[in-house]
């Protein structure tokens, strides 16, 4: 089957069977054009916790499917790639948690949502890259605070809030690659651009970087709210490259530059237009969560959906 065909059915599919796609901005193009629902972590939790459809297609990696099972417990919620992970949801346990809040009974045990269902069972409140600095301020200044598991994100939080914060030592393998020289260098080259740098980076909280006056750290949908909203003709791009489908779909007359070209997620990757179809036809690789599990996670999920 051509891609237009195999899109064509995934139509189809979709009304028979009452399903939403929800897709990342860091899955190939051919599968952003097929969602229903295109957003960053906190914009596809906040869908999928309204959604009316029976059955929800999450085109991403397996904890943001977790995600949409603990907040949809009657609704089947399917991944088209089972073997889709994450390397900072990978890098941190419940287990590890539990031993921290025994040490640490009045702390505040705050996770990124890229964290397992039995990580969040664990956790006061997730947050996101969107919303994480909110989310730290509404902590009372009094508990100590264990940030998990991005120390990137956490270091950037901890540099603009002024709040001090335990950090856990992991890393998304995309936006670790990002340098201060590497945006430095992108802008001796590009210096009409604006640097739009996701705070996952690496160079994220590098006073070099927080003082160039052309960068501005967001959230993937607050880049992709700057860019429509930017003057600017030019940008350069600190995220994951698929995110230019999006921002070049929006803005046909501005020019977007990738920092790098191998700032690639391997893992979103995996969700392909073909088993798209093939997990709504077979309605295949169901994710569940436990539910004693589930109900423990919702809580910090909840808590942080309410975070404006």
């Amino acid at each position: 089957m051509t891609n237009t065909e195999i899109m064509h059915r995934i139509e189809q599919l979709k009304k028979e069977k009452n399903a939403v796609i929800l897709a990342h901005y860091y899955t190939r193009p051919e599968v952003q054009d097929i969602a229903d629902y295109l957003g960053d972590s906190l914009g596809l939790a906040q869908e999928a916790a309204k959604t009316n459809a029976d059955i929800i297609v999450f085109c991403g990696v397996h904890f943001m499917a977790e995600t949409a099972a603990i907040i949809c417990p009657g609704k089947k919620v399917l991944i088209p790639a089972l073997g889709a992970g994450c390397s900072l949801a990978e890098s941190i346990t419940g287990y590890e948690l539990r031993e921290w809040k025994k040490n640490n009974p009045e702390g505040v045990i705050v996770s990124y949502v890229n964290t397992t269902a039995e990580v969040k069972a664990w956790t006061d409140i997730c947050c996101t890259s969107a919303n994480a600095l909110e989310v730290v301020k509404s902590i009372p200044a009094d508990k100590k605070i264990l940030f998990v598991p991005d120390r990137n994100l956490g270091a950037w939080i901890s540099k603009v809030t002024g709040r001090p914060m335990e950090l856990w030592n992991g890393n998304c393998c995309v936006h670790e690659r990002i340098t201060t020289e590497m945006i430095l260098n992108k802008s001796l080259e590009y210096p009409q651009a604006e640097i739009l740098i996701h705070p996952e980076s690496r160079c994220s909280h590098d006073e070099k970087i927080l003082n160039l006056p052309q960068a501005y750290l967001y959230s993937t949908a607050g880049m992709i709210r700057h860019a429509a909203n930017s003057p600017a003709k030019q940008f350069i791009i600190a995220t994951e490259t698929e995110t230019i489908h999006k921002l070049q779909k929006d803005n046909p007359e501005k020019e977007f530059i990738p920092v790098h070209p191998q700032t690639i997620c391997g893992q979103m990757k995996k969700i392909t237009l073909p088993n798209v179809c093939e997990a709504l036809e077979k309605e295949q690789y169901i994710v569940t969560v436990a539910e004693k599990i589930r109900q423990k996670a919702l809580l910090p999920i909840e808590r942080m959906l309410k975070i404006k």
